[in-house]
């Protein structure tokens, strides 16, 4: 999958510049999360960190890219591949919740250490977003396309259409037309499970990848964090790489990735720079208590950690220690 970025430098001396115009899921079993402890740091790269229990496999994935000698950034979208092609997992890929129209629409994006990224949104009918996201980084002189857009750009890359609502989702999409019809679902705890995936390789490369269906029963057209670079995903070789997980809308008004990986630049250590940011996201959104956000993020040196609003959201790590689940910290007390 190691496409050179040659393409992209190719693309953009042929052509001209020209200015630019001015969570429906039920709480995850954390029965074997163990707190997470991010002030012991691991020996180094190669590290895997990803959202949610659905991240231990595609860490698995990953790790083998990164212990053969791969690149974050193949092993990064190796990773979320599996999770895109598992229909198990509702809210990612394959199986993923419609929108109120009944329409699978999918968000991706993917980025590497040295500032290079891509993204889709709204695409329907194509099985894996992220490696069209990483189509549009190394082919195009463009960071996002989107919809229709997204969709024509993905089948001209030899993506094949495939039919992304199953059964599963469109029994459940027709009870809730049935049952509620609200354009926004209720927001419980978990209900955007969202895989974000960072990854530090032997070279000390970091990458993050993230993607996603959305929010359930979402209005058509809806985007949230996950394709935005700086809200659902950030990395930089200098410091390391973040990404987020949860209600988007609160997440974007936080710039939340981009915010995690500066405050990491300022010496804070993993743990800390997620607490950070869901305090920003807190100060932004009023109706927080009503929402969930969490972020992960991994420092250049190997660290992890992660923070979130509510209890039981969990992360998968994979290092030299093994691979096991962490259950973070959060603003809300597991008690209550």
């Amino acid at each position: 999958m190691n496409t050179p970025r040659s393409s992209r430098r190719k693309f953009l001396t042929k052509v001209p510049l020209v200015a630019a115009t001015p969570l429906l899921v039920a709480c995850r079993d954390t029965i074997n999360a163990q707190p997470a402890k991010a002030s012991v740091a691991p020996p180094g790269g190669p590290v895997v960190i990803a959202t949610w229990q659905h991240g231990m496999a595609a860490n698995e994935a990953a790790w083998k890219v990164l212990e053969a000698g791969g690149s974050a950034l193949d092993a990064a979208e190796t990773g979320v591949r599996v999770t895109e092609a598992d229909p198990e997992v509702r809210t990612v890929g394959l199986g993923g919740y419609p929108d109120r129209d009944g329409i699978v629409t999918l968000d991706a994006a993917i980025m590497d250490g040295g500032g290079d990224c891509g993204s889709v949104a709204a695409l329907e009918n194509i099985l894996h977003p992220i490696s069209v996201a990483r189509r549009v980084m190394t082919e195009t002189p463009h960071v996002m396309l989107v919809g229709a857009g997204a969709r024509q750009f993905a089948i001209a890359e030899g993506f094949a259409p495939t039919e992304l609502l199953t059964e599963a989702s469109r029994k459940d999409y027709q009870k809730w037309l049935e049952e509620d019809g609200n354009y926004r679902p209720p927001i419980n705890v978990e209900n955007h499970d969202t895989i974000g995936l960072l990854t530090l390789d032997r070279e000390g490369n970091v990458a993050a990848a993230c993607t996603t269906s959305g929010a359930a029963y979402k209005y058509h057209g809806r985007v949230g964090d996950s394709p935005i670079v700086g809200a659902g995903l950030y990395a930089d070789n200098e410091v390391g790489a973040a990404t987020a997980t949860g209600w988007g809308e609160a997440v974007i008004r936080a710039c939340g990735s981009f915010l995690v990986v500066e405050l990491m630049r300022q010496g804070h250590d993993p743990t800390e720079a997620c607490r950070l940011a869901v305090e920003r996201v807190i100060a932004k959104n009023p109706d927080w208590k009503d929402i969930q956000v969490g972020f992960i993020a991994l420092h250049k040196d190997g660290r992890t950690g992660g923070y979130c609003i509510h209890p039981n959201f969990d992360y998968a790590v994979h290092d030299a220690r093994g691979s096991r689940m962490e259950l973070p910290e959060s603003k809300v007390p597991r008690d209550e």
